[in-house]
């Protein structure tokens, strides 16, 4: 009964879709401080692997958990909602949660 070996169906953690990939590089070159960051030093700053800032600077990658972009935003001095869009997972894609279900893009 109290297996710690017994598997777990956890649901999947809330994912965000880059609402813009050219605001993102923006808002880089001037954050909330006035400072600049680089791919790296954001990468850094939000405890997160270069490649991935990478990958969302140049669409390679549009989806990532909402902790994740809550530290990118954290970092670069804005509200979560001025460069993520939420989304909900619904069978195999993902639908921005404000967005009508025609939109709705494959994962």
């Amino acid at each position: 009964m109290n297996d710690p070996f017994r598997e777990v169906n956890m649901p999947q953690a809330p994912m965000c879709r880059v609402y813009d990939r050219q605001l993102l590089a923006k808002l880089m070159k001037r954050t909330g401080t006035g400072g600049r960051l680089t791919a790296r030093d954001l990468a850094s700053l939000a405890s997160l692997p270069v490649g991935t800032v990478g990958a969302l600077l140049s669409g390679e990658q549009r989806y990532l958990p909402r902790e994740k972009a809550e530290r990118i935003t954290q970092v670069i001095g804005v509200d979560l909602m001025v460069l993520f869009v939420p989304c909900e997972r619904a069978g195999r894609v993902f639908v921005d949660a404000t967005a009508p279900v025609s939109e709705a893009v494959s994962a």
